[in-house]
């Protein structure tokens, strides 16, 4: 990826003085309550502008709950929350959602199947989901375009989306979360439901961004240890709504703390910068 592609022409808007400009998501003491369900309690969290954040847990851990929170979609119960160095539940959501980009099943879903690849990308700049009488820049079309290729999917510019394989798809999605030019980037297990060729090709995709010192801060939730992309460079492990550890990649990812996480004997092994876990 380049960095002048990843940097677009948005800039970014500046933090609040009384916060760290380099500081993209600060949690203090963050619990979220439902329906009398405790989903995360007391989580202190910081994310950087040059990290690149993968948060691992069982289902049920509370991975969707905090990402949502990261993604101004969701306020918090109890602490305080900021996220671009706004503090969510006082400040505009709206605007700060278009300074974030999110790739989620759910918005997977809500993506007409009859859209053209370039327009499915490309009506991100409006925020809004199948095209109708937003009018769009020659830059946009070229923004979508040159991110489609960077992502290996230029050639299904003008495919329908529905045509797509699931390997393709997620590429689209993640160039549609890349076109406002995002300060932060959220991924809900973009991986799932890849076979292991889609799965390689994707991992190597999201490595090479990762690798760039000019995209998004990132954040990567996945249950899976074999789909940590090299160049992440921290990681949070999550179990009942609660922090088990987190840090720096190599001294987080431990054989005790995933077992301590997943509730099972697990050894995790390295091979270069990729990671395996099994059953002891």
């Amino acid at each position: 990826m380049t960095g002048d592609l990843i940097a677009g022409a948005g800039g970014a808007t500046p933090a609040p003085a009384s916060m760290d400009a380099d500081l993209v998501v600060s949690l203090d003491g963050v619990g979220v309550r439902r329906s009398g369900t405790a989903l995360l309690h007391d989580v202190e969290w910081r994310v950087e502008a040059d990290e690149r954040w993968v948060v691992l847990g069982p289902n049920g851990a509370g991975k969707t709950t905090l990402l949502n929170l990261a993604a101004g979609r969701l306020h918090p119960t109890t602490g305080v929350a900021h996220v671009l160095g706004e503090r969510i539940g006082r400040t505009d959501l709206n605007e700060l959602r278009t300074r974030i980009g999110l790739t989620t099943a759910a918005l997977a879903e809500r993506l007409p199947a009859d859209e053209k690849v370039r327009d499915v990308v490309m009506t991100a700049a409006w925020s809004v989901v199948g095209r109708w009488r937003e009018e769009y820049d020659p830059a946009d079309e070229a923004r979508a375009l040159a991110l489609l290729d960077q992502l290996g999917a230029g050639a299904l510019a003008d495919r329908d989306y529905g045509t797509l394989s699931d390997g393709e798809r997620k590429r689209v999605q993640i160039a549609r979360a890349l076109m406002t030019d995002p300060e932060l980037l959220l991924l809900d297990e973009p991986a799932a439901g890849l076979d292991l060729g889609g799965r390689e090709d994707l991992v190597a995709r999201l490595a090479m961004l990762a690798q760039d010192p000019d995209a998004p801060a990132l954040v990567l939730v996945t249950h899976h240890v074999e789909e940590i992309p090299p160049g992440f460079t921290h990681a949070m492990l999550l179990r009942d709504g609660a922090v088990m550890a987190q840090g720096p990649l190599e001294v987080t990812l431990t054989a005790d703390n995933l077992t301590k996480t997943f509730g099972l004997p697990l050894l995790v092994d390295r091979t270069g910068d990729r990671f395996t876990a099994r059953a002891a």
